[in-house]
């Protein structure tokens, strides 16, 4: 299982207000969960009227495409001129897990009180 994260710092230019920043803010988080069914979060800038930095993760079983769905999400957030995309940063990492084989599946099972 592959896990990607990624960093987004935008800058929200003519917000005189931290209720106008978290307006942009909130949009853009909205719009990036509905696009791309990705989990993002503000995790940084949150006492500051025009910077921000988004926290935005995926799951897959494929490199390249979280790869590419991350990347992706920075171009759609750029291209709603909401807020200026002032850096960007991705990882992957990998996860190590085994399939359950079927005869494993009693492994899973509750544990009765029986004796």
């Amino acid at each position: 299982m592959l896990v990607g994260a990624l960093l987004v710092e935008i800058r929200v230019h003519g917000s005189q207000s931290l209720k106008a920043k978290r307006g942009v803010v909130q949009s853009i988080k909205q719009r990036v969960r509905n696009r791309f069914n990705l989990a993002v979060a503000e995790v940084g800038g949150q006492e500051t009227w025009q910077r921000a930095l988004l926290g935005i993760s995926g799951v897959s079983s494929d490199a390249r495409s979280l790869r590419r769905t991350l990347e992706r999400a920075v171009e759609f957030i750029e291209d709603l001129h909401l807020a200026e995309v002032t850096g960007s940063e991705v990882e992957l990492v990998e996860l190590p897990h085994r399939d359950v084989a079927p005869e494993d599946e009693e492994l899973f099972d509750p544990v009765s009180d029986e004796e």
